[in-house]
């Protein structure tokens, strides 16, 4: 599953076009180094993308953010954590994919530094299981206000398996609250 490029490590999934890269890591006892993104290993490893936008956000535990997906300015995504945990997941969204509805998830930390590449027409969320957590990403075309669709996180069609811990209080955004499921989804094709 995984192949070693080097200065990275990529691992695909069982959903085509997804794909969980590990970078090296450059340690002694100052601390460490890493190269987050570079070019040329990427499109090595076939993630041939121009990031156009770097995004980063913070929440507390408890968090779920998603299932989120642009509408007419579709986005390739790079996304990795930058402090604590947190369960990421795409959904494929692709006509016409023979894994249309279907879901991948992974644990991203500020410890295993793994990132998440998640082309477009994926719906895209995540859960905060950290006390406290920073996410970064990359994509490959602007933030275009209006321009945001979603799925309904527990939709019983979709059956994400979110890790979420005995008590652990949710806390979700009005609108994320709301999106219908992806039979709703369909209809409105």
């Amino acid at each position: 599953m995984g192949k070693d490029m080097g200065k990275i490590t990529v691992e695909t999934c069982e959903i085509e076009g997804l794909k969980v890269i590990t970078p090296a890591v450059f340690g002694d006892e100052r601390g460490y180094f890493m190269e987050t993104y570079n070019y040329n290993d990427y499109k090595e490893a076939g993630i041939d993308q121009v990031f156009v936008q770097d995004n980063q956000s913070a929440s507390k535990k408890g968090v779920l953010r998603g299932l989120h997906f642009q509408i007419n300015y579709p986005q390739d995504k790079l996304v990795r954590v930058l402090k604590g945990e947190v369960y990421d997941v795409a959904v494929d969204l692709r006509k016409g994919s023979k894994t249309f509805g279907k879901w991948h998830g992974v644990l991203l930390s500020e410890e295993n530094k793994k990132q998440f590449f998640i082309p477009k027409n994926f719906a895209h969320g995540f859960l905060v299981l950290s006390d406290y957590a920073e996410f970064a990403y990359k994509c490959t075309d602007f933030y275009h206000p209006n321009d945001e669709g979603g799925l309904f996180y527990a939709d019983e069609e979709i059956g994400v398996k979110w890790p979420i811990p005995e008590g652990m209080e949710l806390i979700l955004s009005e609108k994320d609250k709301k999106w219908g499921g992806i039979k709703e989804y369909l209809k409105n094709e």
